[in-house]
């Protein structure tokens, strides 16, 4: 997402806040540079509010995908991630995904926690022209933070305990997301190999769904779910909150991939939406044809995670394969989607919403496609941080998830699992007067 000529050139423009510019407020003229500076600093606001909606669009989705007793619980938990995500980024995370602005403050925190600076001196700049200000990068880069958290959320759903699933993610947002992702965007080793993740295939998508298949792991599967060796569906309350919930996140996505140009670029920018479009519809089209051939229905769930298969597939490689491969890329992603789907409850790997075939199994797709369908850049190299990401990534949630499990305990009991948790956790309901489903 960020290239290390910009992280250099933002290091040299943010040195000099040691010394504050006086009476900068009512001297500073806008100029016709300027305007340039304005468009891109206005775009990747615009950008960082599309990602921060689609956190609407997670919280919809899932508690659709999931029972109605659970709906409180859902929205509860969607609602402390976003504030958790930003949050932690400004203490801890900002500086340990990008360790170049460890010359700006201290070790923990950002620069603007108690450093004097400048409006002028907080630009980011590249060759020497402004991009965008400090704060800029700053907030869109934590939109980013809480994403691999909530991919966690819909795949422990309907069974995780509330406090245990808030530590779960503090810890991994706060430490293991901006650890892993100063590996490429932070300019670390593997941004120095040439592994290329452009808006998070891997980064975000996989190091979330990595640490969705751990605690699906630790958890085990619903109460119900899989009887005498047999899958039992236990099938969304909402439909039409989950689809408003995909929609949220397609219309948001064109901010996570659009953003991550960098810039108000007219080219590049516009070209990535279009890749980005492309590669949702053809996730949706082959999704909505796998799943129709195998169950012989037109399965509503299926179709939405295509849509949304497409989206982590193409996110790897939006700004630098052909339009054509985009489409490809879609197609592919939502296949994999499905047959992922089924894969996984055959294994008795209970996911309520498929967020690990969505996020990690298309996310691991969409980088090795940039390998595939870039010239530019290497297969194996792109194959060396899909595993690379996946031991550290699965390793962590794991560590964390059994610590949790031996202290605090993980898992709600069966009786709390069954009345449902917005009951037995939050003492209300989604729907008042509406009698729920317990079984």
């Amino acid at each position: 997402m960020k290239s290390k000529s910009i992280i250099a050139a933002a290091v040299c423009g943010l040195v000099a806040t040691a010394l504050p510019v006086a009476g900068w407020a009512g001297e500073q003229a806008v100029s016709g540079g300027d305007a340039i500076f304005t468009a891109n600093n206005t775009w990747m606001l615009v950008a960082t509010f599309l990602v921060f909606l689609m956190h609407l669009g997670f919280a919809s989705l899932e508690a659709g995908m999931t029972r109605a007793k659970n709906t409180v619980n859902i929205l509860y938990k969607n609602t402390a991630i976003i504030a958790i995500g930003i949050l932690t980024y400004a203490v801890v995370g900002f500086n340990l995904m990008y360790p170049e602005s460890f010359a700006l403050g201290s070790w923990f925190g950002f620069a603007g926690f108690g450093v004097g600076t400048s409006p002028e001196d907080l630009k980011i700049l590249e060759d020497g022209v402004g991009v965008y200000t400090y704060w800029t990068d700053f907030i869109f880069q934590a939109m980013f933070a809480a994403t691999a958290a909530t991919i966690v959320s819909g795949a422990v759903a309907e069974r995780i305990k509330l406090p245990s699933f808030l530590v779960f993610t503090t810890l991994y947002v706060a430490f293991v997301y901006p650890w892993l992702g100063s590996w490429q965007w932070g300019g670390g080793w593997l941004d120095e190999m040439g592994f290329y993740d452009f808006a998070g295939s891997t980064l975000v998508h996989s190091v979330g769904g990595w640490a969705a298949l751990a605690g699906v792991i630790v958890l085990g599967p619903r109460l119900g779910k899989y009887i005498d060796g047999k899958i039992r569906p236990i099938p969304g309350h909402n439909m039409p909150l989950a689809t408003i919930g995909v929609f949220l996140l397609w219309l948001g996505w064109f901010g996570f991939n659009g953003g991550s140009v960098l810039s108000a670029d007219p080219g590049l920018v516009s070209f990535v939406f279009v890749t980005t479009a492309l590669a949702a519809a053809a996730g949706v089209v082959s999704a909505m044809f796998a799943s129709w051939t195998v169950t012989k229905k037109p399965d509503l769930t299926m179709a939405l995670n295509g849509a949304l298969a497409g989206l982590v597939g193409i996110t790897a490689g939006a700004d630098v394969v052909s339009v054509g491969a985009a489409v490809i890329i879609g197609l592919v992603a939502g296949t994999l989607v499905v047959f992922s789907i089924m894969a996984l409850d055959r294994l008795k790997l209970d996911d309520p919403v498929g967020a690990i075939s969505v996020h990690l199994t298309c996310g691991i797709w969409g980088t090795l496609a940039v390998g595939i369908f870039a010239a530019e850049f290497s297969l194996m190299i792109q194959l060396l941080g899909v595993v690379a990401y996946g031991v550290v990534a699965f390793g962590a949630a794991m560590v964390l998830f059994y610590a949790i499990k031996s202290s605090i305990g993980l898992r709600v009991d069966e009786e709390e699992e069954r009345l449902g948790l917005d009951i037995t956790e939050h003492g209300m309901e989604a729907y008042a007067g509406f009698e729920m489903n317990t079984k």
